[in-house]
């Protein structure tokens, strides 16, 4: 039987050639918003490895929507400039690989050091920001209270984000994903645990989700019709009085209404310890079960680490694309390797051929 991982998925007018999606991973090597060299080596590498999809890390809309202050934007010219030079070089070489943003607001995540500087809240003399939320919440008592957004405040969000995917358009982007999980602003609004709000934007789950519907239609109204979208979302906070996974098939039928093509299913991260199993497919179980409930295409992420499985994933109806993260980068060329092991044959770069076996001879001697 012909692998199924390896057959083409059109999304609107957008056919990627596999199912294998290169997960939005942040990098924490901009400045001031702006994509540097490192992005140009980081994703172009990634480009040559043949996935059907390459995201672009979360991408903040505003300043004051950035994780750290080495985070990614597309909220001014210059930011909009400088993703543009990395682009055009991808492009030079990557092939039939699609590129797609994550367009994204840390919320009360944001305002922190970078990763490997231990990720805590930032100091007033480190360049430390209000960070914004549905409401005063602390996300841990060693994080300081983020500021409840007004109703001006959440208007001009609409706005940048409406904004920063005209920038998209701009720089020829073929697809744009929200991220309305792991906590940050748009998944803390959907969340009872961090939104306790008493206006239109609060309190029932109608409430709740509005924000992130009119987010979604205000960009659905500018993004090209023949282009997809969609939405990294929570399939369950892991905690009591959190999102379930029956909310979660509720998300993705609103977003399916409201214009979005898939919805990429992960779970955790609205407070920084929960009840999260840690076994290899927590999230593919939960992928499922939307799937199951829906008409929407579903992409699943999480502990995917090998081709078999990977193949196994699509082949049962888990899931429609496989999103990867960690594996990409210990093997940029996972998607080599697992077309040799699913007995695929893929084009790879010509300066590159060489790495196949059936051709080995033929530079033996060059």
């Amino acid at each position: 039987m012909p692998s199924q991982l390896f057959t083409p998925i059109s999304l609107r007018k957008l056919t990627l050639p596999n199912r294998i999606v290169v997960s939005p991973m942040c990098q924490y090597s901009a400045i001031d918003g702006n994509a540097s060299d490192w992005h140009k080596i980081h994703l172009g590498h990634l480009a040559l490895g043949g996935a059907g999809l390459l995201m672009i890390e979360a991408t903040a809309v505003n300043q004051e929507g950035r994780i750290t202050l080495n985070d990614l934007g597309l909220y001014s010219d210059e930011n909009e400039k400088a993703l543009g030079n990395v682009l055009n070089t991808i492009r030079k070489y990557n092939g039939d690989t699609a590129i797609g943003i994550q367009l994204a607001h840390s919320g009360r995540k944001g305002s922190a050091h970078i990763p490997w500087e231990g990720g805590g809240p930032l100091l007033p003399n480190e360049g430390a920001w209000k960070a914004m939320a549905p409401s005063a919440i602390a996300r841990d008592p060693a994080w300081p209270v983020p500021k409840e957004m007004s109703l001006s405040e959440i208007e001009k969000l609409k706005n940048d984000y409406v904004l920063s995917t005209k920038r998209a358009i701009r720089l020829g982007i073929d697809l744009i994903e929200l991220h309305i999980a792991h906590g940050y602003l748009l998944h803390s609004f959907t969340s009872p645990i961090s939104n306790q709000r008493n206006d239109k934007y609060g309190g029932n789950f109608e409430n709740r989700m509005r924000l992130p519907l009119e987010i979604v239609t205000s960009i659905r109204a500018v993004w090209p019709k023949d282009k997809p979208m969609g939405a990294r979302i929570t399939g369950n906070d892991w905690l009591d009085g959190g999102i379930t996974t029956e909310d979660a098939i509720q998300f993705a039928k609103l977003f399916k209404l409201a214009g979005l093509d898939y919805v990429c299913v992960s779970s955790g991260g609205i407070i920084p310890k929960t009840n999260m199993p840690t076994d290899t497919n927590y999230q593919i179980d939960l992928a499922e079960e939307v799937k199951k409930n829906t008409d929407i295409k579903i992409q699943t992420v999480g502990n995917i680490t090998n081709p078999i499985q990977a193949e196994e994933i699509i082949t049962s109806g888990k899931a429609d694309m496989v999103t990867i993260a960690r594996g990409f980068l210990d093997n940029p060329r996972w998607v080599w390797h697992a077309a040799e092991k699913l007995g695929v044959k893929i084009p790879y770069p010509q300066q590159y051929e060489r790495v196949k076996p059936d051709t080995w001879s033929g530079y033996a001697s060059k």
